[in-house]
């Protein structure tokens, strides 16, 4: 049978979503493939339907799992979803918060400053990363010795476990098609290739699916009850016009800044073809100069040759030596012997 559900893409009913506890201990349980025991809503979640940069909402959540050796302890799971791509700034600038959160130490008798809770951040992503086509990632992180090998020897330890943290990466649009293990399952339901042609506020889910299933079940009949609740479909509506008018901005400023860029390219471009004119101008220059240095240099040897003259017309005149013999000597012409004698 085919549910007409709310679609959980939408931070209203993913909030209704998740303030369930028995829906928030599936998720959590799925994206640990671990047994949660009790989860925790350990503060307000924060929605942004009132800033005009992103849309960005966060939750914490304070869960208590088993391990598989039967022992039990506290993680911190930082969960944020995003409809549209923004930059990594933003999630850290949170997480950083987080750190920095007194009441995210858990204390100890035998310790006086205690130790930070372990943390788990997962990022519920509404656009694709990159070219990584895996729809779920698992990014661990491990410690190694000065030669690249793994240490397992007393870890995990607290001291470390307060430092680093693991982190769980989900992109929504690579959802479609992919139901290969439990998590993938209980994220199903995001499958924006559900969506009903009329209304994208609704999801078109086919019960049998999870026939068999009753913590899906339980989840899908949620969503069937937002679609149903008046003010969620009204919270849906005002999410619609907060994304128009961040889009109809974002397209605005796009527009902008390729003209801007266009001239920049047109301005760099005149400024190319300015310098090199300016290059040609700078090397007929360069020519210029170098021939007036070599008629400089002609100019200095012509003077030299002349004084040279000068001196050799007034010494053959004192031996008494006419203006004719002298030019036949010197082989000039009359002329220029008496030229030169005028200078």
């Amino acid at each position: 049978m085919i549910v007409h559900a709310a679609n959980p893409i939408y931070d209203s009913i993913f909030k209704y979503l998740v303030e369930d506890k028995r829906i928030a201990k599936i998720l959590i349980s799925a994206l640990l493939k671990k047994e949660v025991l009790d989860v925790e809503f350990r503060r307000h979640e924060y929605t942004n339907n009132v800033r005009n940069d992103i849309s960005m909402f966060r939750i914490d959540f304070g869960a208590r799992v088993r391990e598989a050796d039967g022992s039990e302890h506290l993680v911190l799971i930082e969960l944020q979803k995003t409809w549209i791509e923004t930059e990594t700034l933003r999630f850290r600038q949170y997480l950083g918060a987080q750190y920095s959160d007194p009441n995210n130490i858990q204390k100890e008798e035998r310790l006086k400053h205690g130790y930070a809770i372990p943390m788990v951040t997962v990022y519920l992503l509404g656009h694709k990363v990159g070219n990584i086509e895996e729809p779920i990632l698992y990014v661990d992180h491990k410690s190694y010795d000065y030669n690249g090998h793994e240490i397992t020897k007393g870890l995990p330890d607290p001291f470390v476990e307060s430092l680093v943290h693991n982190s769980i990466i989900v992109q929504i649009p690579r959802l479609h098609g992919h139901v290969n293990n439990r998590l993938e399952e209980v994220l199903s339901v995001f499958d924006q290739n559900r969506t009903n042609e009329f209304n994208h506020h609704i999801i078109n889910i086919n019960e049998e699916e999870y026939a068999n299933d009753d913590d899906m079940l339980y989840i899908v009949r949620r969503l069937t009850a937002a679609a149903a609740n008046a003010k969620l479909r009204h919270d849906m509506n005002v999410e619609d016009e907060f994304f128009t008018a961040i889009e109809n901005r974002d397209t605005t400023i796009m527009n902008n800044e390729r003209e801007i860029a266009e001239q920049r390219a047109y301005i760099n471009e005149q400024k190319s073809q300015i310098n090199e004119q300016q290059n040609q101008l700078n090397e007929q220059q360069n020519q210029l100069n170098e021939q007036q240095s070599q008629l400089n240099e002609q100019q200095s040897q012509l003077n030299e040759k002349n004084k040279m003259l000068q001196s050799a017309i007034k010494a053959m005149m004192n031996n008494g030596l006419d203006v004719a013999t002298i030019a036949t000597s010197l082989g000039i012409t009359a002329g220029e012997v008496e030229a030169l004698m005028a200078k």
